[in-house]
Parts: structure tokens; C-alpha cells; sequence
């Protein structure tokens, strides 16, 4: 079974079913039921159109849900003749998808919640661990977001800022999770920035280019993540590192600064260090500084608590995490980070080893474990 296949069909086998009449949430639960007989009849007789095969069963589940509903079945006699097998259209849905998701009916986060499970793709844990939630708490989030707008004429699309922030969340899962979604959301970024003349579009564009052109370097040949300092620059993509660049230089000048613009002028830097000696993390600090004034996030406190370790040393960055809520996601990794530094390798190895038993993913699991193993193993033979 061709997962990624699957994955690639849904946001415009579900535009299809929108455009035909569908409320979103119906729509949805159609493709989802087509989906799971998709995953049953195709490895043992795959179509020769899955696009159309997905929409001809999906919009059969649509129709039998929509008959069997009295509350709608006045949308009946606005749908048209079932669409034979064949070749389905081949407009690409996904970018609409995410405005309509945006609607005004749904507050911002309940409306990113919505588009990053029923277009992005991602699964209910994967948005939780997103948004620093609970599982829990995201399901009911989800499911309330769903009955919002369940019915609802999908004319009045939500707005921009909403938008960019679910790309920046798909990137980030497609970047560092299990999911891969990086590209698509880079290629739906560059859609978005070719219609948008925006500053912070270009400025997410520019964020997602500069961490990509990075992404081969993250790992070793046995699969290990590779952290920042480690990385062989020469693995680096220039040209996709040169485009970030220019694109993020004209959003800057227009002297309209948002937070997605100050974390790419962050990857910028990272990006300009010919080593990761030459770092400027003096004015890495800075750009954190704006980044709290834009947004008071706490994981960007997280993050400028290491830009201050390094640029003025470990112990000032251990000061700056000390203000911080210690249940914060990898706040536990920073503190040993952080006091390895230092030169204090017994708590920094007890703190990897707490911190790989938190870690959300196997990679970063067996990384963590891996620093607190060298790090005792140091203080046995040192």
C-alpha cells in the first residue's frame, strides 16, 4: 500500500468533493471511509485511476450519509449525477483547502487544528504535541471545530495570518516528525507567495528554505540526528541557502517585521557561519529579543536561553532558563546542554538520560541517550 500515494491525493479528492456540494465535515468523513477501503481493496487490485476510483467512493459514502440524514436532505437535490470512474480533474485544491479552513466561524487555533488534521494529514497526537496540549484536549478541540462549521457555506475564506501559521506547523511535522510534509508545505508557501504580495509570506518562505537546505546534513549514515554545531556545512544546499536569503532581504526592507521574518533572519545566520565558531550569536540574541517582543512564546524563551549560553556563556544561559517553566518541551535537553558547557558532566548526563525518557520521537530519544552514555562514560575514564 502506497501511503504517501494516498496522502498525496487527499486535498484535492476532497476540493472535488466541496466543490460538488459537500460540507466540509461530511466531506471529510466521506474521504476518510474511501481512504480506509482504499487501504483494504488497492493492494490486492490497485486501480488504474486511484484519483478517480478515491472520488467515485467517496462521493458514494457522501450521498448514502447525506440520504440517511434527514437535516440534509435538502442539500439532496443539489447534488448531480454520480461521477463515473475515470480520470478526475487535475486542479490542485490543496491551497483553497487551507483558506476555507480559516473560516470566521472557528477561532485561529481551532481553525489550524482543523486544516493540520483533515488537509495536512497529520494525526491528532502529532497536532497535540504541536500545540503543546494534551491528546485529549486536541480531540475536543478538533471535534468542536468540525461541528462549527458542519453546514456551514464555506464563502467567506479566513484570513492569512491563520494560514501561515498551519503551513509553519506542517512544515515543522514534515521537518522534524514522522510525517514527511516539508516540501508540500514549502510548495504551497511559494503558491501563497506568488499570489500574496505579504511580507510575512515571504518571510515563512524564506524561514522554511533555509532550515530545508540543511535537512541532509541532520543525520548521520546510521540515521542519528546530527545537531547544528555537528553538521557538515558542506552538505548544506547553497543555492536554496541564496534564495532564502534574497527573499527574506526584500521582506526586511519593507520594513514590516514579523515573527516569521525574525526566525528566518535567525536561520540566516546560522546559515552565514562558514563554522559554528564563527556563529554571531550576539546578534542571534538579539533577534530572540525581537521574537519575545512579537510573540511572548515561551519556546522562543526556550530557544534565546541557548543563544544566551553561547554568546555569553553557559552559566548566563542557565540564568536565562531558570525562568522558565521546567515542563516546557526539551526544556529539560537545554539544561543539559547547557551544564555540559559548563563542565558539570554529572548532571549534564543524569539530565540527557531524564531528557531522552520525555523525547517525543525515537530519533531525538536515541540521541539524548546516546550524550548522557559519552558523557558518563567521560567521567569514568576522566
Amino acid at each position: 500500500m502506497n501511503e504517501a500515494l494516498l496522502r498525496s491525493l487527499t486535498p484535492s479528492v476532497l476540493g472535488i468533493l466541496v466543490r460538488r456540494g459537500a460540507d466540509f465535515a461530511a466531506a471529510e468523513d466521506a474521504l476518510q471511509e474511501a481512504l480506509v477501503e482504499a487501504v483494504r481493496v488497492w493492494p490486492a487490485d490497485m486501480p488504474r485511476e486511484p484519483k478517480g476510483w478515491l472520488v467515485t467512493v467517496a462521493w458514494r459514502r457522501y450521498l448514502d450519509a447525506a440520504r440517511s440524514d434527514t437535516a440534509r436532505r435538502r442539500r439532496e437535490d443539489l447534488v448531480e449525477e454520480e461521477p463515473a470512474p475515470g480520470p478526475a480533474p487535475g486542479v490542485d485544491d490543496t491551497l483553497r483547502l487551507y483558506f476555507l479552513c480559516a473560516h470566521p466561524a472557528l477561532t485561529p487555533s481551532s481553525a489550524v487544528a482543523l486544516t493540520l488534521r483533515a488537509v495536512g494529514g497529520l494525526t491528532t497526537r502529532q497536532i497535540a504535541r504541536a500545540y503543546l496540549v494534551p491528546e485529549a484536549t486536541m480531540a475536543q478541540r478538533i471535534s468542536r471545530a468540525k461541528r462549527t462549521v458542519s453546514g456551514v457555506r464555506f464563502d467567506r475564506p479566513g484570513d492569512v495570518a491563520t494560514v501561515l501559521r498551519v503551513l509553519y506547523l506542517v512544515f515543522n511535522e514534515g521537518y522534524s516528525g514522522d510525517v514527511d510534509l516539508a516540501a508540500e508545505a514549502i510548495r504551497l508557501t511559494r503558491q501563497l507567495a506568488a499570489s500574496i504580495d505579504h511580507p510575512e509570506v515571504a518571510g515563512l518562505l524564506a524561514l522554511m528554505l533555509l532550515h530545508h537546505a540543511r535537512r541532509s546534513a541532520r543525520t548521520g549514515p546510521d540515521g542519528g540526528l546530527v545537531p547544528l554545531a555537528e553538521q557538515d556545512r558542506g552538505r548544506w544546499d547553497t543555492v536554496m541557502i541564496a534564495e532564502g536569503v534574497a527573499i527574506l532581504q526584500a521582506a526586511l526592507a519593507r520594513d514590516r517585521l514579523g515573527e516569521f521574518q525574525a526566525q528566518a533572519a535567525i536561520a540566516a545566520l546560522h546559515a552565514d557561519a562558514p563554522t559554528a565558531g564563527e556563529t554571531d550569536w550576539v546578534q542571534i540574541v538579539e533577534w530572540y529579543d525581537e521574537l519575545v517582543r512579537l510573540t511572548d512564546s515561551p519556546v522562543v524563551r526556550l530557544n534565546r536561553a541557548v543563544a544566551v549560553g553561547e554568546a555569553d556563556g553557559p552559566r548566563a544561559g542557565l540564568a536565562a532558563l531558570a525562568a522558565l517553566d521546567d515542563a516546557l518541551p526539551r526544556h529539560t535537553a537545554v539544561a543539559a546542554y547547557l551544564h555540559e558547557r559548563d563542565g558539570d558532566l554529572e548532571t549534564a548526563a543524569r539530565l540527557y538520560a531524564e531528557a531522552a525518557r520525555k523525547a517525543s520521537n525515537l530519533a531525538e530519544r536515541d540521541h539524548l541517550t546516546r550524550r548522557a552514555a559519552r558523557l558518563t562514560q567521560l567521567r569514568r575514564t576522566g
